[in-house]
């Protein structure tokens, strides 16, 4: 798999690894389908499935240059570099975003879905009855999920660890989005915005000098939950991989009919016109976390006006569509100037 590159590559490489970032962080979406579709899913998945006994025992041998070629370290580096520098950018970015423009945002992130739809379903000529079965079910479970309430947000570092296992999920398995997932387990914006944006503070007070920080108890303690949640990223990204490899070769037409059926049925977390509901208290006001902030208790979907409003929400699931058209188009490109 491993193979010379020039800069272009590297850099085309990098770019990847932010859109990849960017992905695995919108709900619904998955950071697995940007790799499949931009034709570098393959070799990611055997990237890291060396991480193993083997690279283990040249790490703690010392044997450093041998570790970083035998784990194909000049491309897993590349893309984690992109996808870091996208979970910082896009964290800021997708916080000002929803605030102001959400129904927009979320009309992008439901064509986006609906792209990786027809990618993973366009090639696939495998349907029979299990599959057809597999797809039900997926649709279903999908469907079930995505009109659950979100629970409340929980920062138990346990429970956290397991957070980022489950997170990182979408980055191996195409079409499984673990931000969703987050969504449900009520752990989204503690793990994917304000722990990382309390990263980008403290790393940005560090270049000025300050460090009034470590006297701020809510920061530290979003740090603490950001390394438990990483290191748990971590733990699931190399275990993981194993696992799908295992899945895949043994269940390939099984697991993708239930990826496409689960998708379908997902696409209720991301329909673009709802409404929150919050939770109340007994006194009748806004229930609130141990943060101050509004505990989320259901979303009220309903079918938009036909105004100004709804045609350019419409527009954005045409762009979001024609984002993962896009990509496919550069992954068969790229596979053919290959061959």
């Amino acid at each position: 798999m491993q193979s010379k590159r020039t800069l272009k590559d590297r850099l085309f490489l990098v770019i990847k690894g932010l859109a990849m970032g960017a992905a695995n962080k919108v709900p619904g979406v998955s950071g697995g389908v940007v790799a499949f579709v931009a034709g570098f899913y393959e070799e990611f998945i055997y990237s890291l499935q060396r991480v193993n006994k083997t690279a283990l025992k040249l790490l703690f041998s010392g044997r450093f240059k041998s570790f970083y070629r035998y784990i194909n370290g000049k491309f897993l580096s590349l893309l984690f570099f992109g996808m870091v520098v996208s979970y910082f950018s896009i964290s800021k970015i997708l916080d000002y975003l929803i605030a102001n423009y959400e129904l927009y945002v979320w009309s992008l992130f439901f064509g986006m879905i609906l792209g990786s739809i027809y990618y993973i379903s366009k090639d696939f000529n495998n349907w029979h009855k299990k599959t057809i079965l597999a797809l039900i079910i997926g649709a279903v479970l999908g469907l079930s999920i995505s009109f659950l309430d979100p629970a409340t947000e929980n920062d138990n570092l346990f429970f956290v660890f397991i957070c980022g296992i489950i997170s990182v999920s979408g980055m191996t398995l195409p079409g499984f989005s673990g931000s969703f997932i987050l969504i449900l387990l009520g752990n989204y914006v503690l793990l994917l915005v304000d722990s990382v944006n309390a990263l980008y503070d403290t790393v940005f007070d560090i270049f000025r000098g300050n460090f009034e920080f470590i006297h701020n108890a809510t920061r530290i303690r979003m740090l603490k939950v950001l390394s438990v949640f990483t290191l748990g990223s971590i733990t699931g990204l190399v275990t993981f991989s194993h696992v799908l490899n295992y899945i895949l070769k043994h269940y390939k037409n099984i697991t993708l009919a239930t990826i496409m059926g689960f998708i379908i049925g997902s696409l209720g977390v991301v329909w673009p016109w709802k409404k929150t509901i919050y939770k109340t208290n007994t006194d009748g006001l806004l229930a609130t976390d141990s943060t101050g902030k509004q505990i989320i208790a259901d979303y009220q979907r309903f079918l938009p006006e036909l105004n100004s409003q709804t045609y350019i929400a419409i527009a954005y699931i045409g762009l979001g569509i024609l984002i993962v058209l896009g990509l496919d188009w550069y992954g068969q490109h790229t596979r053919q100037q290959k061959t």
